[in-house]
């Protein structure tokens, strides 16, 4: 591997190629979209995997255009202690997108809420011991800014989510909500005291296509009127939304942006599960869409999440609430992971059955699944 650094470096030199920057759990949803689009950019690219071995993980993003030429995967783990070390060694940026997403785990402070927060310190020395680390730029999450007992209309950058209310009330995430809320500060108080450059970037819910085989998390929750999972119909009551590509297109933004600093909202539509509702009905008419729900009122109002600071700084969304969940049904359709329409449905009985469990099996994703 360190010679792997030294060509990359070199090749750096000799033709201009950006990077090498890592990206951290390069085989999920947002990362192995945000190693494409890095590709895509010229940049070489070290992509983080916990098991290297696992050829379905690692297939999609071998096969990307430019891969043979400028990826490279490297095995790392949060829960291993200095792992992330020899990736980062020589790198000129990060982008820390893995996260553990265990929501039925039995122990979460030790699962979830202790990785998290150890593997994101962990990554912030080895930038440091590094010294060739540009940039950090931190996927956080929705539910570090709006868990609250009492919603607001309105959201920013400066808002954090109650930690202690996620704890006491103990939602579903509630475990997520906590460590990369945890993750997020301990980041960014060692970055201050370190010298480090972070940035952190926080979207709401993603939604688009996707390189990986199974079901993200992220479409479980935002395909959920579709497959019928009710479960998840409470996260999509006031909810925000952003396409995938909007969302990687905004990190490597961030990540060159001379000026970016802090946190930044990554977020282009407010809605309800009604407005979903209504566009899944009027886009996808052969599947059967529910138009009431039980406990909400008609006129329910969405919540704001404002990305005025990222698009202060020049960066535009690109995409539609329609072009989001086009791409989502899309891509699933052609993966199989949902039926073509209701009357598949009801014509495979058993089949919608056992998706289902598969889909509640997967967890309930809010905010990005990384």
């Amino acid at each position: 591997m360190r010679q792997e650094v030294k060509s990359e470096m070199a090749g750096e030199k000799m033709s201009g190629i950006k990077g090498p920057v890592v990206v951290t759990g390069a085989s999920g949803f947002v990362g192995s979209w945000l190693v494409m689009k890095l590709l895509q950019a010229g940049y070489t690219v070290r992509a983080t995997v916990r098991d290297p071995g696992n050829v379905e993980k690692t297939k999609p993003l071998l096969e990307l255009p430019g891969a043979k030429e400028r990826l490279s995967i490297w095995r790392a783990d949060l829960s291993d202690e200095g792992s992330f070390d020899e990736a980062i060694a020589g790198c000129t940026g990060v982008f820390h997108v893995a996260t553990p997403m265990d929501f039925e785990s039995k122990d979460p402070e030790n699962e979830v809420i202790k990785p998290t927060v150890e593997g994101m310190l962990s990554i912030m020395r080895a930038c440091k011991e590094a010294g060739t680390v540009k940039r950090v730029v931190f996927t956080s999450s929705a539910g570090t800014v709006n868990i609250e007992e009492q919603q607001k209309p309105a959201y920013d950058q400066d808002d954090w989510s109650d930690i202690d209310f996620c704890r006491r009330v103990k939602m579903t995430g509630w475990m997520y909500f906590v460590s990369k809320s945890l993750a997020e500060k301990a980041a960014m108080d060692y970055a201050k005291e370190n010298g480090v450059d972070f940035i952190s970037i926080i979207p709401t819910l993603v939604v688009g296509p996707f390189l990986s085989a199974g079901m993200p998390p992220s479409l479980v929750t935002a395909l959920a009127l579709i497959t019928g999972n009710e479960a998840h119909y409470s996260i999509l009551k006031q909810v925000q939304l952003v396409h995938l590509d909007d969302l990687c297109d905004s990190m490597t933004y961030l990540f060159e942006h001379p000026d970016a600093n802090g946190r930044y909202i990554c977020s282009s539509h407010d809605t309800t599960i009604h407005g979903i509702a209504r566009l899944l009905k009027e886009r996808f008419p052969e599947y059967d869409i529910p138009q009431k729900f039980a406990g909400v009122d008609d006129d329910l109002q969405p919540i704001h999440f404002s990305s005025k600071k990222l698009l202060d700084h020049g960066f535009r969304f690109r995409y539609t609430a329609e072009d989001m969940f086009d791409a989502a049904v899309w891509t699933c359709r052609e993966k199989g992971l949902i039926p073509l329409g209701a009357e598949e449905a009801a014509g495979k009985a058993s089949a919608t059955s056992k998706l289902g469990a598969v889909l509640v099996g997967e967890g309930q994703a809010i905010g990005a699944e990384t």
